[in-house]
């Protein structure tokens, strides 16, 4: 158990840190690694879980889409122009190698994103706390 849960902590610990060097730089995407932060730090420590629920990286990136109320358009967008961007590396790599098989694999996974982002997560307002008063 002990193992585990410094395992967990330390994977946390590596996506807060890779989720906020992408909020400064582009080609990391935030999101998805501020999700898996949140899941490290809620099956290793209650503390840290609790920290990071309270951070203003947390509230701006993704506490309306945990909270069910979706995502902001920019956000959206940023989060599928990396996995764009990253999947299509693959996809150029894999293609130059004649690796057709796992390319048609990596188009349905990257089509499976659009769709899930595009359609399934709600899009909400990024109007600003002090102009909803």
């Amino acid at each position: 158990m002990k193992i585990k849960q410094v395992l967990f902590v330390t994977l946390g610990c590596l996506c807060l840190a890779l989720g906020t060097i992408g909020v400064f730089l582009p080609i990391l995407p935030t999101v998805p690694f501020y999700l898996l932060t949140v899941f490290f730090f809620a099956h290793s420590s209650e503390r840290l879980h609790a920290w990071f629920l309270g951070t203003k990286l947390y509230e701006k990136h993704l506490a309306s889409f945990a909270r069910g109320k979706g995502m902001p358009m920019q956000t959206k967008i940023s989060v599928m122009l990396t996995l764009t961007l990253l999947m299509g590396f693959g996809f150029f790599m894999m293609a130059k190698k004649g690796l057709w098989l796992p390319c048609g694999i990596l188009a349905v996974i990257w089509l499976a994103h659009v769709y899930y982002f595009a359609f399934r997560i709600k899009t909400t307002s990024t109007k600003p706390k002090e102009e909803n008063t």
